[in-house]
């Protein structure tokens, strides 16, 4: 019974012993050809890494090279040109520019006989950079330039008028009219405090700003929202600024209308939109406005100012500033210490209109006039459906000095009386955001207070481009 058991255990042993030698000689055959494939791979595979890492080091694209590098490339470079124009973009961040050019053709009638000019054409140009200069702990700084360029002193101020028809003329004095030299305006610096000292700038609500340079002092003093750029708004010297400050000469500024000389203000927002601000600006007068002994008794000015909301929440801005010019110029030539109070206002009454006024008192100095009034109104287009245009109107009185009165028909040859009366009417029509025309019509009464002299008409055309 035991042999017949063991005996087919027997056979099946031995049998699998004859076919081991068969399987353990077709195992390396097979695991050799799997190991020269992948040998054959690894070189393919080396092969295109090397001629990839070649073309990677090769700055241009060819059409030799394999797909993906030419595509990591084409990656590669538009990052970079990203990269570029972010840099320039953040090299440029902070600087801001403005383009002008203005030019205006006017014709007059009623002039005097002796009157030099009856038509006029002049152009004017002005360019403006504002460059970022940097940080002084939360203060930050930036500095102001401006260009400008003319030609033509337009119909300037015809017969014994005190106010220029044309504020927009612009020429260096004792030159000819073929010399359109560049002028470097204004260069000025500026530092914005935040208040208080030492606390988060960016929970201020009060700052302090500082100005030094050459300056316009007409910038931050008697501003006024329609009623203070010539070159959109009325065009008669009269209502671009306070007469008395401006076509009496008590700014004291040089020939071009500039000045050295520092600003110090103090800005408040807390209530905002409610504003309120004080400020104070010391310049040079007189000779010292062309930077000679520009220290000795400066123009001095100081302005109170608020925004306020009125008519159901509509802007306004009411300003209210005393002058004192230490080299005044009186009437007679002689120089004299002037001064005097001034207000300007503009407020809107409806969602397209208005309204400005100025008014000025002289309190020290012989001067021609010594008191003005000048109000008017802007229209805005939307009513007529021309949203970008604009009427405006205004009325001037410039009041004749009892002094200049007095002593008027031995200086001028006649009996000065009364007050010179201004009027103005204007359309500024939109061509783009860029083009505008204004015609434009004014009306001068009693020029200088010459009750003989014939009333004048002056009618022309503006030309504005900005950008």
């Amino acid at each position: 019974m035991r042999a017949r058991t063991v005996n087919p255990i027997i056979a099946s042993l031995f049998g699998l012993g004859l076919c081991l030698p068969v399987v353990a000689a077709e195992l390396p055959t097979a695991t050799e050809k799997r190991l020269e494939a992948l040998e054959k791979r690894i070189e393919t595979l080396e092969s295109e890494n090397a001629l990839l890492k070649k073309s990677l080091d090769e700055p241009y694209i060819s059409d030799r090279e394999p797909e993906i590098s030419a595509r990591l490339k084409a990656v590669e470079s538009q990052v970079n040109s990203y990269r570029k124009a972010a840099r320039t973009v953040e090299s440029l961040d902070g600087i801001e520019a403005g383009v002008g050019l203005t030019m205006a053709a006017q014709g007059v009638s009623g002039a005097p006989a002796d009157a030099q000019k009856s038509a006029e054409l002049n152009y004017r140009g002005d360019v403006t950079v504002s460059l970022p200069a940097g940080n002084i702990g939360a203060s930050e700084g930036f500095i102001f330039t401006h260009f400008r360029m003319g030609q033509g002193l337009g119909l300037e101020n015809p017969g014994d008028a005190f106010s220029s028809f044309n504020a927009t003329s612009f020429q260096r004095p004792g030159t000819a009219t073929a010399d359109s030299t560049v002028l470097l305006a204004q260069a000025w610096y500026q530092l914005n405090v935040p208040l208080p000292l030492g606390g988060n700038p960016d929970l201020s609500r009060q700052h302090l700003e500082l100005n030094f340079g050459k300056i316009d002092p007409f910038i931050f003093f008697d501003q006024n929202t329609i009623a203070d750029d010539e070159t959109r708004g009325f065009m008669n010297q009269a209502f671009v600024h306070n007469p008395l400050l401006d076509v009496g000469g008590d700014i004291g500024v040089d020939d071009f209308g500039f000045s050295p000389g520092m600003r110090l203000a103090w800005v408040n927002d807390y209530y905002k939109p409610q504003t309120y601000g004080l400020s104070m600006g010391v310049f040079g007068a007189g000779k010292g406005a062309s930077f000679e002994d520009s220290f000795s008794d400066p123009f001095v000015i100081m302005q109170a100012e608020t925004g306020q909301r009125f008519f159901g929440g509509l802007e306004g801005n009411y300003r209210v500033y005393y002058w004192r010019n230490g080299r005044g110029q009186d009437f007679d030539g002689i120089e004299n210490t002037h001064a005097g109070i001034g207000l300007s206002l503009d407020q809107k009454v409806d969602d397209y209109t208005t309204l400005f006024a100025r008014v000025g008192w002289q309190t020290q100095g012989r001067v021609k006039f010594d008191r003005t009034l000048t109000f008017g109104a802007d229209f805005g287009g939307s009513y007529w459906s021309r949203g970008g245009d604009a009427i405006g109107v205004a009325l001037g009185w410039l009041s004749i000095s009892d002094e200049y009165k007095a002593d008027s028909t031995s200086l001028v040859g006649f009996n000065a009386s009364g007050a010179e009366q201004v009027a103005e009417l204007y359309y500024r029509y939109r061509i783009n955001s860029q083009f505008e025309l204004s015609p434009n019509l004014q009306y001068l009464r009693r020029p200088g207070g010459n009750s003989g002299a014939s009333a004048m008409t002056a009618y022309g055309l503006r030309v504005q481009l900005n950008y």
